[in-house]
């Protein structure tokens, strides 16, 4: 009897368990090989991955990043690849229904073989490809790909045109621009597998895609719908469960046969989800699970952000606003134009993705622009700035040309953008789609109409108003709840109104040689990019040149500097500003100190303006191989001077100064959402800490704000200003201010003491000085991470650095200033 009863109580426990017949997926990433279509030796190959970093980790060419082995490379890119994989089926997943073949990324040209028969041919390294391979499948398969280089295509389509459009190749090929060379980056034109590859087999049901759209967020209630997108052949009802934060939040159970069920959900009491520094990115955890009776068919989950995004664009008695609402609240925008991290992108690991988003927060920042020359990034950027609340400016990849404009490339274009759009859309970090980078700036301005006659001139722009004005904002309108813009910058900087309507790429600096005054004097309503270059870190130029030397005119380091003036124009402004240097240690040191003085000039007179100026994001944040170029931190992840500067110019308490006529006046930025009240204290000091004048005041900071709170008559003090310091404290913000060109202060010559102290996680480092020491700079050859660099120390006063680091001992800890090469 206890027998039978237990037999039942299995029975009745076993059949209230789930059943699934949930899509199975299979990655097939093993067992690659490649070679060239001419040669019969197979090579080992990674995929995801590429031709150059196959023949990298084979051995059979040199690394491209060092010394000028770039220009020994140009053959690949102009020969034909093979790839190829065998893989085994076993009969269960035979037996599925439905079996695709999914590619998320073939880069670019390429013919598939499935066991000898064509299933495919790929024209856009930004799209997807799934084919019905079930009648193609065997238990043992050959899968086959082969690689066209892109000049045949290329040079196909351009003798179709009876005109040469500007820029050349590139712009008929839809892969990452960058890899034909640009003023940063190599030319590395890679092809190959660069997304996975995988199989997936289901019988009935597979849920394709999921779209939470906001329709109502207050601070009672977010009503939010739940769309999905299916692949159903299920003529039966089905229940669908979703959960909010792993609690079943609502039940639809008896739907009939639909593909695109929308489901309805309000949440109580909504936490929003908020940029960086203005509150908590929090996100939801949405989970759709859908049966048929006690059968799970398909389950699919994501994190979600709610949130309101707007951009506002309003004329107004100047021109015409530009700014973010996040939330209702206008947003102050604070970063850096983001390229690809790496020539190679298979090399680019979870790990860095990590790394780089955590410099962007502790740089203070709240927004990155992806530029149109790299790629639409992979999930995990915008799954790490969601959850760090760093805001997106999200181009389409489209930059410096005009594209042509035949149907073949208006529909590959125009899948290229639904897809992309469908797979970022629910990522909160997504602020803006912007149509392309400085193409209409480079009609209008660059010369490029030159030698057009009129019709073409008329066709050519047309091509551009069909896909920037119509193609892609009906996808935008038709996809997302994300608002789009043109094209950027709105206006080139030979038209007046770039300080006046929409966003700026202000290029007079570097470029045009203006002085870095000009940032200070010629503020736009948003500054979207501008920028100037310096050396990378000692380390990266050792690496490029092999050598321990510094060596900064080794010809294989000139291949490692892409802009045709870029050493003379560093040299120019270096002399206009800071002491030239003679020795190459100092000449890298001073060069990241130039570069970080006239950027976060820019960056600071831009928050001065605010609310008419609301958003900075200088050129650039990173690198995509070791270079002297306009980065913050540089391919190895070293911080340079520019990086640490931002984070101070970018704190949401900022005290900045300037000076107009003989009149010092004195701001409080506050992009915080709450007021503040403080005391601001000013004081002017010697070089040897003598306290020469000073004011203390209480004075409120109302939120979201930018204002003087202070002014004085410098003339009346009668102070030497190459001599003084001007100290500034509000809340937990300080600031230095001098009124003199770093190549002419006077500082003074006097040790450094310093105290080393091991702790958990490195070391800690206490400095002090009789005299104010400028830009002190701390090295060492140990790998790690210093808290703060390029720091002014104070005269009589102890500052403490953190190096963070996994070394047991700090023995070779080196110091430099500025102090050091004006004496």
């Amino acid at each position: 009897m206890k027998y039978n009863i237990l037999i039942i109580v299995l029975f009745l426990i076993t059949s209230c368990q789930p059943k699934h017949d949930v899509p199975e997926t299979i990655n097939l990433h093993d067992n690659w090989q490649f070679k060239a279509v001419n040669d019969s030796v197979w090579i080992p190959a990674t995929v995801p991955g590429n031709v150059h970093s196959d023949l990298l980790e084979n051995n059979h060419i040199k690394n491209p990043f060092i010394g000028n082995n770039e220009d020994g490379l140009q053959w690949i890119s102009k020969t034909d690849w093979e790839y190829k994989t065998n893989f085994l089926v076993d009969k269960k997943t035979l037996n599925k229904q439905h079996i695709e073949l999914n590619f998320e990324g073939l880069d670019t040209y390429a013919s598939v073989f499935l066991n000898d028969s064509l299933i495919l041919e790929s024209h856009n390294a930004f799209r997807t490809f799934s084919i019905d391979v079930k009648s193609a499948l065997k238990p043992k398969n050959e899968l086959r790909i082969v690689f066209k280089h892109t000049s045949v295509s290329e040079d196909h389509k351009k003798n179709k045109l009876s005109y040469q459009l500007p820029e050349g190749h590139r712009i008929f090929t839809r892969k990452a621009q960058f890899q034909y060379g640009w003023d940063w980056a190599p030319k590395l034109n890679t092809s190959g597998i660069w997304r996975p590859v995988s199989l997936k087999a289901w019988n009935s049901f597979k849920i394709e895609d999921i779209y939470i759209q906001s329709y109502q967020l207050t601070n009672e209630e977010a009503n939010i719908g739940v769309n999905l997108r299916l692949k159903n052949q299920l003529k039966t009802p089905l229940d669908y469960f979703i959960y909010v934060n792993n609690q079943l939040h609502q039940t639809y159970e008896n739907i009939g046969f639909h593909n695109t069920p929308d489901f309805n959900l309000t949440i109580k009491n909504p936490k929003r989800w908020w940029p960086h520094n203005l509150g908590n990115p929090y996100l939801y955890d949405i989970e759709v699970v859908v049966k048929n009776n006690h059968t799970i068919l398909d389950r699919i989950s994501i994190k979600k952000g709610l949130r309101t995004i707007e951009l506002v664009t309003e004329k107004d008695s100047i021109g015409e606003s530009f700014y973010f609402k996040v939330n209702d609240v206008p947003v102050y925008m604070k970063g850096a134009n983001y390229i690809p991290q790496n020539s190679m992108q298979n090399k680019v690991t979870i790990a860095h993705y990590e790394k780089l988003l955590n410099d962007v927060v502790d740089a203070n920042m709240n927004m990155l622009r992806v530029w149109g020359g790299g790629i639409y990034e992979n999930d995990i950027f915008y799954d790490l700035c969601d959850e760090k609340g760093i805001l997106v400016w999200q181009d389409f990849m489209f930059a410096c040309g005009m594209y042509p404009g035949d149907k073949q490339f208006k529909d590959n274009v125009l899948q290229e953008a639904i897809e992309n759009v469908k797979r970022l859309r629910n990522h909160a970090s997504i602020a803006l789609w912007c149509g392309n980078n400085e193409n209409s700036e480079g009609w209008h301005r660059w010369g490029w109409q030159d030698g057009f006659s009129e019709s073409e001139k008329e066709d050519i722009w047309n091509d551009y108003e069909f896909i920037f004005k119509k193609l892609l904002p009906t996808v935008i309108k038709n996809t997302t709840e994300v608002p789009y813009w043109e094209s950027s910058p709105k206006f080139g900087r030979g038209n007046p109104k770039y300080k006046t309507e929409g966003d700026a790429h202000d290029w007079w600096i570097w470029h045009d040689g203006y002085p870095f005054e000009h940032l200070e004097n010629n503020v736009p309503r948003f500054m979207s990019e501008f920028g100037f270059q310096s050396f990378p870190t000692y380390e990266t130029i050792q690496y490029i040149n092999q050598s321990d030397a510094l060596e900064i005119t080794s010809e294989g380091f000139k291949n490692h500097q892409k802009h045709s003036r870029g050493f003379d124009l560093i040299n120019a402004y270096m002399q206009r500003d800071f002491p030239v240097p003679h020795h190459p240690e100092d000449y890298v040191y001073v060069s990241q100190l130039l570069q970080a003085y006239g950027i976060t000039r820019g960056i600071e007179a831009h928050r001065r303006a605010k609310p008419y100026n609301m958003g900075t994001l200088y050129w650039q944040l990173n690198d995509c191989w070791p270079a002297v170029s306009w980065s913050s931190i540089d391919y190895f992840g070293h911080w340079k001077a520019l990086h640490y500067q931002a984070k101070k110019s970018f704190k949401n308490i900022l005290i900045s100064s300037e000076i107009n006529n003989t009149i010092l006046k004195t701001f409080i930025i506050n992009d915080g959402l709450k007021g503040i009240t403080s005391s601001l204290q000013i004081k002017i000091i010697d070089f040897n800490g003598n306290q020469l004048w000073s004011s203390d005041e209480q004075i409120y900071a109302s939120g979201n704000s930018s204002a003087i709170k202070h002014e004085l008559n410098i003339d009346t003090l009668g102070i030497d200003k190459k001599g003084i310091l001007i100290i500034s404290k509000f809340s937990n913000s300080t600031s230095f201010f001098y009124l003199a060109k770093p190549k002419d202060l006077k500082l003074k010559k006097a040790p450094i003491t310093q105290k080393i102290t091991k702790t958990k996680n490195g070391f800690q480092i206490t400095l002090k000085s009789t005299t104010l020491q400028k830009n002190v700079f701390l090295y060492t050859v140990l790998k790690g991470h210093f808290s703060d660099n390029y720091f002014d120390l104070l005269p009589n006063t102890s500052v403490t650095i953190e190096f963070e680091t996994k070394a047991v001992s700090l023995e070779d800890l080196k110091i430099k200033t500025l102090n050091d090469l004006l004496l």
